[in-house]
């Protein structure tokens, strides 16, 4: 996950290659051959079994994941069920946490904390945010089998810090361990400028150079973060298994990149593929293999029927700022995007109540229901204006 928003079992199988039928394949690409392994080079399918073996004798393995996408959790956890059953001591790490938490996870896996408990010790909805429900199986699976899990992730205020200050005008004192970033490729560089002028293009900003180094090195200090974590889980564990966002995987560029500067080569980078995407964005280099997931289940009143249930969800990315809860940028299409929310705005009451911090507004959004609508205060510029954020009616 690049970005913050406010948005607000376990199928214990060998995962074989599994061909689609005559009537499938002959109407979609090569590349979208539907519930099997692919090799990204050849776009033929591969033996499950196959990769699995070369996946778990490399000794890590990370699992890519569109945060919000239940079908890409469902992939994953059928994954490291087929790992666990190989045999062997095996652990799991997940971008998903700061390592702050560490012991809180210690804990839950021990058997000591509820779901409730953990999810609050945690403070899931102020640093992830995304659904609970859809990364529960995962944890649940750590739990049920004693694997330990680790936390990969720094805290948020250091990478708002180098998004704001740059890398070397951070203090020593708040990098949290993490050592100077390997410089990124070329095409990583690329890749990420394309990323910061879209969001430049979404706020009608104009291009700064200044901004794009440091929002390239914020996105470095992420990868290299997650790297470092990773590289010092090997050794307690036979197997290694990272759970983290694609844009941190793809194509060697992110995580991968960095444990390689850090002398850690071995490592297996699989993904899961959505059917519908587009074949040219599948080439060699993306990863070791990829999941071809099928097409959403549509039911017949459009809905996706492989969605997480339904939550609030306003689409705005946040950040207090001397006191005052900012809008740092706000989704395209979202519901704060409708009301007319603007990055820069300063959030200050939401229905009637103060906001201070984002744990305000995550609580107060947390209690809508579907297809009610929610009083904002907001101060633009220095003038208070009203808007109102309505949400949708659940499916």
């Amino acid at each position: 996950m690049r970005f913050l928003m406010i948005l607000v079992v376990a199928a214990f199988v060998a995962m074989g290659a599994a061909r689609a039928g005559p009537d499938d394949t002959a109407t979609v690409p090569e590349c979208m051959i539907s519930n099997a392994w692919v090799d990204p080079v050849s776009r033929k399918p591969l033996s499950g079994v196959d990769v699995l073996a070369d996946a778990a004798a490399g000794g890590m393995v990370l699992l890519g994941e569109s945060h919000d996408n239940a079908d890409h959790h469902r992939w994953q956890l059928q994954t490291i069920a087929a790992l666990q059953a190989r045999g062997g001591p095996m652990m799991l790490s997940f971008e998903m946490f700061p390592r702050r938490v560490q012991p809180l996870l210690d804990e839950w896996v021990a058997g000591g904390l509820s779901e409730d408990e953990f999810l609050e010790a945690v403070e899931w909805d102020r640093v992830w945010g995304f659904d609970p429900a859809l990364y529960m199986p995962l944890f649940h699976f750590a739990r049920i089998n004693r694997l330990p899990m680790v936390a990969l992730n720094v805290e948020r205020s250091l990478i708002s810090a180098v998004r704001e200050s740059g890398w070397d005008a951070v203090p020593e004192a708040i990098r949290e361990g993490v050592s100077d970033p390997a410089p990124p490729e070329l095409a990583y560089w690329e890749s990420l400028s394309e990323v910061y002028l879209e969001h430049l293009e979404m706020r009608d900003q104009e291009a700064d150079p200044i901004g794009l180094e440091r929002f390239i090195q914020a996105q470095l200090t992420w990868d290299r973060a997650m790297a470092e974590a990773l590289a010092a889980a090997i050794g307690e564990a036979i197997l290694v298994v990272g759970i983290i966002g694609n844009g941190h995987l793809e194509n060697g560029w992110g995580v991968p990149f960095q444990l390689a500067a850090l002398g850690v080569a071995d490592v297996t980078v699989l993904l899961p593929w959505d059917r519908g995407r587009d074949c040219d964005d599948l080439t060699g280099a993306l990863a070791d293999a990829v999941f071809v997931l099928d097409l959403p289940v549509i039911d017949q009143a459009g809905i996706d029927l492989a969605e997480a249930p339904w939550r609030p969800r306003l689409g705005v990315m946040l950040k207090t700022v001397e006191g005052a809860l900012a809008v740092l940028e706000v989704v395209s299409g979202s519901v704060a995007e409708n009301a007319g929310i603007e990055a820069g705005d300063v959030i200050v009451t939401a229905a009637g109540l103060a906001m201070a911090a984002p744990d305000d507004l995550v609580a107060v959004i947390g209690r809508q229901a579907p297809g009610t609508w929610l009083p904002l205060s907001l101060d633009r510029d220095g003038a208070t204006m009203d808007v109102i954020a309505k949400f949708p009616v659940a499916p």
